[in-house]
C-alpha cells in the first residue's frame, strides 16, 4: 500500500523528460541519458509528493468516488501520519537528486512544485484553469529534459506538447462530468464550470489543432534544415491514428479518466505510440542505414 501511495504508474508521465534528447538527434549520448534518468527519478518523487498531498487533502472527497475510494488514504490502509512522512522524505530526496544533476533543473523542479502545491491547494476548482495547470506540468517535464539534456527546446515541440496534454486533460474532464451525471455528486469542485457539450466541443477543437499543428511541424522549414529531412510527414498518420482511437474511447466506450491507464491497458494506443517512436527514429537517427536506402530507392522507383 505504501508503494501505491506515491502512484508509480503515473511515472510514466515523467518520460516526456527525454522527449527533447529525442528530437535534438542526441538519444544515443549515454552520459545525457544517465543525467537523465536521475532526473527522471528526481521529478517522480516531486510529482509522487504532490500526489499524496493531494490525497491527504482530497481523502474524504475521495471516498464517494468509485475508483479513487481505493486509494492507501481514502480507503485508510495508509495513515495521515505516514503518509505526511512519506511525502517529506520524497521532497528531500526529489530535490537533492535534482541538485546533483542540474542546478537549473532544481529552479524548474520547485517552479513544478510550487504550482501544484497551489493546484492541490484551491487552483483546482476553478474551472478551465485547472486544465492549463495540468498542461503547464507536461511543458515543465520537457523543459527539465532540456535543461538537463543542455539541447534547445524547440517552440514547436512545447506547442504539441501542451496541445496534447490539454486534450488528455479534457478527456479527463469529460469522465468527471459522466460520473456527475451518473452519481448525481460533484467529484471535484470544479467540474461545477463544464458540461458534455462544452467538454465535447473543446475536445474536437483541440484534436484539430494538434493534427494542423503536427503536420505544420513536420513540414516547417526550419525543422527540416535542423534535423536534415523533408521525411518528418510520414509519421502524421500514427498522430492521427492515436487521436482517433483516444476519441473512440472517449465517445463510443465512454473510457475518457486517466490517460496514463488508457495507455497501460489499451493495445492499440500502444502500438501506434511504438510505431510512431520507431518511424521517427528511422526518421532521425537511421535514414542513412543502407538498407533504408535501398528501401527507399525501390519504392521510389515504382
Amino acid at each position: 500500500m505504501y508503494l501505491k501511495l506515491l502512484r508509480p504508474k503515473d511515472w510514466a508521465k515523467n518520460l516526456f523528460l527525454f522527449i527533447p534528447l529525442f528530437f535534438a538527434r542526441e538519444f544515443l549520448d549515454q552520459s545525457k541519458l544517465v543525467n537523465l534518468l536521475f532526473g527522471f527519478f528526481a521529478f517522480s518523487f516531486i510529482a509522487s509528493s504532490i500526489y499524496i498531498i493531494n490525497d491527504y487533502r482530497d481523502r474524504e472527497d475521495d471516498r464517494k468516488h468509485p475508483t479513487k475510494c481505493k486509494r492507501p488514504l481514502a480507503s485508510g490502509a495508509v495513515s495521515p501520519a505516514a503518509a505526511i512522512t512519506i511525502c517529506a522524505m520524497l521532497i528531500m530526496g526529489g530535490f537533492s537528486i535534482a541538485w546533483i544533476t542540474n542546478q537549473e533543473f532544481v529552479v524548474v523542479l520547485a517552479v513544478y512544485f510550487l504550482l501544484n502545491l497551489a493546484y492541490c491547494f484551491g487552483l483546482k476548482n476553478i474551472a478551465i484553469l485547472d486544465i492549463f495547470i495540468l498542461a503547464a506540468g507536461f511543458v515543465l517535464r520537457i523543459k527539465s529534459g532540456s535543461v538537463i539534456g543542455h539541447v534547445p527546446l524547440s517552440e514547436w515541440i512545447i506547442i504539441m506538447v501542451l496541445l496534447l496534454a490539454i486534450f488528455m486533460a479534457i478527456g479527463k474532464r469529460r469522465d468527471d462530468v459522466l460520473l456527475k451525471i451518473n452519481s448525481g455528486a460533484d467529484m471535484r469542485k470544479s467540474i461545477k464550470g463544464y458540461n458534455l457539450e462544452l467538454l465535447n466541443v473543446l475536445l474536437s477543437v483541440v484534436a484539430s489543432i494538434i493534427v494542423v499543428a503536427y503536420l505544420m511541424y513536420t513540414m516547417s522549414p526550419e525543422v527540416k534544415q535542423r534535423l536534415h529531412t523533408y521525411r518528418l510527414y510520414y509519421t502524421g498518420v500514427f498522430v492521427l491514428a492515436g487521436l482517433m482511437r483516444y476519441l473512440q474511447l472517449i465517445y463510443v466506450s465512454e473510457d475518457s479518466g486517466s490517460p496514463t491507464r488508457i495507455l497501460y491497458k489499451d493495445r492499440f494506443i500502444q502500438i501506434t505510440l511504438l510505431l510512431w517512436i520507431t518511424s521517427f527514429a528511422i526518421i532521425l537517427y537511421f535514414e542513412d542505414v543502407p538498407i533504408f536506402n535501398i528501401l527507399r530507392n525501390f519504392l521510389y522507383s515504382k
